[in-house]
């Protein structure tokens, strides 16, 4: 078992012992006259924000030691002064109390969440084969928020007896509803790539899933792919970002559908299905498969992600070096947590 590191001390642990310290120190120094004996209780008070309940009564308890005994000393004791100073020190020290269990029990409560959010997590996006066929597979996901385990982004790769089939896609909205709208998907394209018989089928049998259960406004934008012996990918597009195709040179295509077809669940406003279509995908070249938690990242000024421009940062060996550094690159361009979750697909075609 790794040995755990020690938490480090950081200023708001050594702030409550700062403050009691400043005040007995002003208190010893001016005399009573100038009446800082009260503060003593910002100690259990700034106790309260950092640490648990234990710490804060023993802060409390030194507080109100430092009272008692300042207000002994500044002979406070012999009127009403020393006594509401000492009442006011006890009922911070008491405040402080509660806030820290209630802090710490909302902790606790929230560790449980993010435990069955990171569960759900790993059973929704399961790690994707490194190898299919002659693919080789990488992935990432960034969260737009640091602490989040869970998303509507979503990716799985097939590999089928049609050929290895992909799907990347973005559920429209977050939290809970957009993770079950997620996991419908991924449960209907897991299905569908291994009995239909060709990728137009896969579609439409999500199209049929996803315009039975969705309801409302909520949507599905998403790419399919098939890769098959022949130096080719077929793909199909809901509404998704096009994705890309890096060739060992360093040239990039986009491959655009021919046709922009809705996302999925929409299919009830009478949209026509999008149309299959070929692209060149040969040994040595690079297919990437993204979120518009990508391509629509921005900088402090507003300036898109230049996804084409980056495309460079793939030439790692390894592709999953290759993919973690296009993804630090979209993070320091965002110059801070993405607006949008991020998700990436890469899959390099090697004989």
């Amino acid at each position: 078992m790794a040995e755990q590191k020690p938490r480090r001390i950081g200023i708001l642990d050594v702030l409550p012992f700062a403050v009691m310290a400043v005040v007995t120190v002003v208190d010893l120094s001016e005399g009573p006259g100038v009446g800082v004996m009260p503060l003593v209780s910002l100690g259990p008070a700034f106790s309260g924000l950092v640490g648990g309940w234990r710490r804060t009564a023993v802060v409390g308890a030194i507080a109100l030691l430092l009272c008692g005994a300042l207000g002994l000393y500044n002979g406070l004791f012999d009127d009403r002064r020393g006594f509401t100073a000492f009442a006011s020190v006890a009922g911070v020290t008491a405040a402080g109390l509660v806030a820290a269990m209630m802090r710490q029990r909302r902790e606790l409560e929230l560790a449980s969440v993010r435990s069955i959010a990171e569960v759900a997590q790993r059973v929704l996006l399961r790690p994707v084969p490194r190898r299919a066929g002659h693919l080789r597979a990488a992935v990432s996901y960034t969260s737009a928020v640091a602490e989040a385990r869970i998303g509507g982004d979503l990716y799985e790769v097939v590999a089928s007896p049609g050929g290895v089939r992909i799907i990347v896609g973005d559920v429209q909205g977050k939290g809970l509803d957009a993770v079950e709208t997620a996991a419908l998907v991924l449960g209907a394209f897991r299905e569908a790539a291994h009995d239909e018989a060709d990728l137009r089928s896969v579609g439409a049998r999500l199209e049929r899933v996803a315009d039975r259960e969705l309801q409302g406004e909520k949507f599905v934008t998403a790419v399919l792919a098939e890769v098959r012996d022949g130096h080719l990918v077929t793909l199909l597009n809901y509404g998704h970002p096009a994705p890309v195709v890096v060739g060992p040179d360093g040239t990039v295509r986009f491959a655009e559908p021919p046709r922009h077809a809705l996302p999925l669940g929409l299919g009830v406003h009478g949209a026509e299905s999008p149309e299959p279509y070929e692209v060149g995908f040969a040994p040595g070249e690079q297919l990437l498969l993204y979120t518009d938690g990508v391509s629509e990242a921005r900088d402090a000024s507003r300036t898109f992600y230049p996804l084409a421009e980056r495309l460079d940062l793939l030439k790692d060996p390894d592709p999953e070096a290759a993919l973690e550094r296009l993804r630090e690159d979209l993070v320091d361009h965002a110059q801070g947590p993405l607006h949008d979750d991020a998700a990436m697909l890469l899959l390099r075609y090697q004989e």
